[in-house]
């Protein structure tokens, strides 16, 4: 699985890197990473080595971990975040709300995003334990000053409701299903 995260990353960064040469806007791009990769002692060395490679500018490069793989080692998660987010790089908790965080630790983590789980999400319109829970997670994120996205946004309602409570960025099939890069390159041109 390391092998497979160092080519993911290294393929996303270098292809953000191509497009950014054939003229399009520079965007941030997020690559999920494995536990057993974020474990690894020599991560900060291996996410340089790679922006350093392919030229990407570390303020375009997103890295999403489970709230499960930054409960493991805290010191060490903490340390290694740090030093990923002195490079530039940004820092999302994935699947916030599904794992067992302390928010003392949440506060001492240097991240920059909370990504609410499509879990939630998807029982927004009919399940009011769900509805409260994605509204807290979103004035949570507020008041800690981070972004908030939420995950699996399939309808118009969803969107609707994420938006009366300021979500800051959504993602899911409602605006896009997952495309492969020469056909969202494609998009890109067009739209």
């Amino acid at each position: 699985i390391v092998f497979i995260d160092e080519l993911v990353l290294y393929t996303v960064c270098a292809q953000c890197k191509a497009w950014e040469a054939q003229g399009f806007q520079p965007l941030r791009v997020a690559v999920n990473l494995s536990a057993h990769t974020f474990q690894q002692p020599n991560l900060v060395e291996t996410i340089t080595s790679v922006l350093q490679k392919t030229g990407l500018d570390p303020h375009f490069l997103e890295l999403e971990i489970t709230e499960s793989i930054a409960m493991e080692n805290i010191e060490t998660t903490i340390h290694k975040l740090n030093k990923l987010s002195e490079l530039g790089i940004q820092i999302a908790i994935d699947d916030f709300g599904t794992g067992f965080s302390s928010l003392y630790y949440l506060k001492k983590f240097p991240i920059h995003k909370l990504k609410i789980s499509q879990h939630f999400v998807s029982a927004i319109m009919t399940d009011q334990n769900d509805q409260m829970i994605v509204s807290s997670i979103i004035a949570l994120g507020q008041s800690l000053k981070l972004k908030v996205v939420a995950e699996g946004v399939e309808t118009e309602n969803q969107l609707i409701f994420l938006k009366k409570r300021q979500c800051d960025e959504m993602q899911g099939y409602l605006f896009c299903k997952p495309l492969p890069a020469d056909k969202f390159q494609e998009n890109g041109r067009t739209g």
